[in-house]
């Protein structure tokens, strides 16, 4: 059975935490302000109450993972960090004499525990109850956005993401000691991907052996997650296969391929909504979800700010529909009006190009119809015609023999009307300044919690990563605002 209350064992040096713990410590104030009993709540089905030997506390090892995004370091690191560094030990409820628990034990409570749970409504929900309860968020605002994350494995090949694991290692070995170049096995340029896990498994035992250099915490670090990516990850890395990842894109020329986070986010920066999809999906469809988990979660939502992407017919009529205001400037291609076929093109704000459903992008765009005139203007968008011919979607899309394929939309809708007009008031212009904020937020999460690329594949564990990443970036910022 299940403990409903963690409680710390009872040691004779429990006192140190209070005299080496700062009371600002960040993990300090997330124990204090948390009751994450919640979590005992949600897995009590996960377990079995009279079967088998008794669990690792659930608890301690959801902790473990949220010390994962907090300090963006892999399983291995993690739970040696707990094993000497003290606000970690108190974070996780332990005795300072405590021993810490087998890195692999993580991997399975990921796969069989969180499985099937929706941490990622579930986690915001809870920071946002305490940010209200807190008197935190006053905005009747949010601000939508989507940031993208890149796949894992198939963003590049198995070789390449070897390569640039085993040179991140020899590069933070050199920063101590060049002099250990000449003990590296010799690089492997065969192209082949057993010769490259054969070259890193002689790199990490290279620096392994040498007893100074590899007890550095930066060297460590990047030795764990290279002997991560080969010893836990080598299936996957074998077939090289994430089912859920798509091609999306960013602007005309580039491209990712992965996953999109699109995210709602108040004035006082705490993200109240978000859902997760794979990298094709378009940002304006995701604009009804976000607004209705942030009513859910309780933000009273009078107003919407965000890119062109969200100013499509839709959302402006959902906008009038639920009463609230839509501070997204208009696109002539995305001010379409009535069109055809619209469950099959949607246009991408970033690169300015409309995508067909087997993900490929208009190669140009042109304009017909004379300004000024009796009938609207259309902006047609053609696509390369060598991958319609063996598209899988070309059925009722592609004629056979046909020499072009073509879409076409008006650029001049009615509909829009009374947003054009919206948007040229003073009101409107200050307003959509605030973007910038969730640009930044996009930017926390990237660069600082390591969400620019998936820890694993396929969308169930994209959103865990979601989850964690977003719920610490809430609780860093709900600290933040009540210091």
């Amino acid at each position: 059975m299940l403990k409903k209350q963690m409680e710390m064992i009872l040691s004779t040096y429990s006192e140190i935490y209070n005299l080496i713990i700062p009371k600002d410590n960040i993990l300090r104030k997330i124990n204090e302000m948390i009751d994450f009993s919640f979590v005992y709540d949600e897995l009590i089905t996960k377990y079995s109450p009279d079967n088998g030997r008794g669990a690792i506390d659930p608890l301690r090892m959801f902790k473990y993972l949220l010390l994962k995004v907090i300090y963006d370091l892999s399983d291995i690191d993690v739970v040696e960090r707990s094993r000497y560094d003290m606000s970690f030990k108190y974070f996780l409820n332990m005795a300072p004499e405590e021993d810490v628990i087998n890195p692999s034990s993580l991997t399975k409570f990921r796969k069989q525990r969180l499985k099937d749970i929706n941490l990622l409504d579930l986690l915001i929900g809870k920071t946002v109850e305490i940010a209200l309860e807190e008197g935190i968020i006053k905005s009747n605002s949010i601000i939508v956005d989507s940031t993208h994350t890149k796949a894992r494995y198939n963003q590049k090949s198995q070789r390449e993401i070897l390569l640039e694991y085993s040179k991140k290692l020899r590069k933070s070995v050199y920063e101590i000691d060049d002099s250990i170049k000449k003990e590296f096995p010799p690089k492997v340029n065969s192209g082949i991907l057993e010769d490259e896990i054969q070259y890193c498994k002689k790199l990490i035992s290279v620096v392994e052996n040498n007893e100074i250099i590899s007890q550095y915490p930066k060297v460590k670090e990047k030795m764990n997650l290279l002997k991560e990516l080969i010893e836990d990850d080598l299936e996957m890395l074998e077939y090289a296969n994430d089912k859920d990842a798509k091609v999306g894109h960013k602007t005309a020329d580039t491209s990712f391929f992965g996953y999109k986070t699109h995210l709602a986010l108040t004035g006082e920066r705490i993200i109240t909504a978000a859902t997760i999809t794979s990298g094709e999906k378009h940002d304006g469809k995701q604009l009804k979800d976000l607004v209705e988990k942030s009513r859910k979660n309780g933000i009273e939502v009078n107003e919407v700010i965000g890119d062109t992407a969200y100013s499509e017919k839709d959302n402006i009529k959902y906008a009038k529909e639920e009463k609230f205001r839509l501070i997204s400037k208009l696109n002539p291609t995305v001010a379409h009006g009535n069109r055809k076929n619209e469950d099959k093109f949607e246009y991408n704000k970033d690169a300015g190009m409309y995508v067909c459903k087997a993900g490929h992008m208009a190669i140009r765009k042109a304009r017909q119809g004379k300004k000024g005139g009796a009938r609207n203007q259309v902006n047609t968008y053609y696509f390369d015609i060598e991958k319609c011919k063996c598209c899988s979607h070309k059925d009722g899309c592609y004629k056979e023999g046909a020499k072009t394929k073509s879409y076409s939309v008006s650029i001049k809708s009615v509909t829009h009307q009374e947003q054009m007009n919206f948007q040229e008031t003073e009101y409107f212009k200050e307003r959509v300044k605030e973007r910038y904020k969730i640009e930044a937020k996009n930017s926390e999460l990237k660069h600082r919690h390591g969400y620019d690329i998936a820890s694993s594949s396929c969308l169930i564990g994209m959103e865990l990563q979601g989850a964690l990443t977003i719920f610490a970036v809430n609780l860093k910022r709900i600290i933040a605002l009540i210091k």
